[in-house]
């Protein structure tokens, strides 16, 4: 371990146990259910439903163990000092820069996803590859049922619920209210080991994830792509390809 990775990691448990955790479960007060579904050791993937900005911090915080997401680039790239800090921060939190553009991105993802695996880490990831800008649950990318059998890794299902209320899309300082956060029994995928890349297995494991996140959060489920969908309303393109790009 390099001395910049000890320096965040001794840094993230700062901010979790000191500096940010305490405060978010002081204005929030997230109501945990299912943590003991959370392997106490050893590499895992956690697939949740993505409502809003706030989930990158409430989740971890909730958790016992460090657990690294794949976010968006631009996180990692804004200007001025207020960009700095921000890559700052979200380095310090865990957080990896996955490039969404251009055709690689998807195997890009899956690649930095499959190097935390490989440490025995857990990974947080977002099926939908995009925040939900209605409330709903989209259809998932199947970048997350790869990454699961080519690791031969268990999935938790997790569920934020009330998270959307707090902080819709375009809401910078989120409301004070009380949310859930309810992680399902982890999936065991093994049946399907060597099968990643089989289109039609990574569909239904990916489908079999998000039913179960659908379970635990109870959302309105749409079988489409959220992002197909924003682009759709705003008048724009869209992503062609299956696998998580990083937050949109």
């Amino acid at each position: 371990m390099t001395d910049v990775e000890r320096g965040s990691r001794v840094f993230y448990q700062l901010m979790k146990h000191v500096l940010l955790g305490p405060l978010l479960r002081l204005l929030f007060r997230p109501r945990i259910e299912g943590l003991e579904h959370i392997p106490e050791e050893g590499a895992a993937i956690v697939a949740g439903n993505h409502l809003s900005f706030s989930d990158h911090f409430l989740m971890p915080v909730v958790l016992d163990r460090r657990i690294t997401f794949l976010a968006k680039q631009e996180y990692f790239t804004g200007p001025g000092l207020k960009g700095r800090l921000t890559a700052a921060f979200f380095r310090a939190a865990g957080q990896i820069p996955v490039d969404r553009s251009g055709k690689e991105a998807g195997k890009a993802a899956i690649r930095e996803g499959l190097g935390v695996l490989s440490r025995g880490e857990l990974l947080g990831i977002y099926p939908e590859g995009t925040r939900s800008h209605d409330g709903r649950l989209y259809k998932g990318k199947v970048g997350v049922a790869v990454m699961a059998l080519t690791a031969g890794v268990p999935v938790v299902p997790c569920a934020m619920v009330g998270t959307f209320e707090i902080q819709p899309p375009g809401k910078v300082v989120p409301r004070i209210r009380r949310v859930t956060i309810r992680f399902g029994e982890p999936l065991d995928f093994s049946r399907f080991a060597g099968s990643a890349g089989e289109k039609a297995v990574v569909r239904a494991v990916t489908d079999e994830i998000m039913y179960e996140i659908l379970r635990l959060s109870g959302q309105e489920y749409v079988d489409a792509y959220a992002a197909v969908v924003k682009a759709a309303e705003s008048g724009g393109d869209a992503p062609s390809d299956e696998f998580p790009r990083g937050e949109r």
